[in-house]
């Protein structure tokens, strides 16, 4: 009769394994404070913890958690990506965080909830998401 297929959905919440294959690495460096850099666009939403020079520490995104198509902007994404960060950050002895969000989409809110949610308090928020402040330039007029 040939064999039975298995159907698995993809791109639903985050296995075992790849949360843990993304904890396995993290620096031996010990900090108390750093930055958190959250790009948030309408695809997916990228978390970045840096030191306070602004070097690079660890880094997760939605897509990397297994995230696929449209899920990978949504709020549970972005939830899922920063508690990964957080537990980075726990393993850094990081305690206080200063964030920096950029972009409009819709795992800003998320994100920073679910950092106050493992612990790690922020001091301050700077919204840095680039605003047209002109436009382009204008085309011709039309001559008829």
């Amino acid at each position: 009769m040939g064999k039975k297929r298995i159907i698995t959905k993809s791109g639903g919440d985050v296995s075992g394994e790849t949360k843990e294959r993304s904890l396995s690495h993290v620096s031996k460096r010990r900090l108390e404070n750093g930055i958190v850099h959250i790009e948030s666009t309408y695809n997916n939403t990228k978390l970045i913890l840096t030191d306070t020079e602004g070097n690079a520490l660890v880094w997760s995104s939605s897509g990397s958690l297994g995230f696929k198509g449209a899920k990978k902007g949504t709020p549970f994404a972005a939830s899922k990506v920063s508690e990964v960060v957080a537990e980075k950050a726990k393993a850094l002895g990081i305690k206080e965080v200063y964030v920096v969000v950029k972009g409009v989409g819709s795992g800003r809110e998320s994100s920073i909830r679910t950092l106050i949610g493992k612990g790690i308090e922020i001091s301050a928020i700077q919204d840095r998401t680039p605003i047209p402040h002109n436009g382009p330039r204008a085309k011709k007029p039309r001559r008829v």
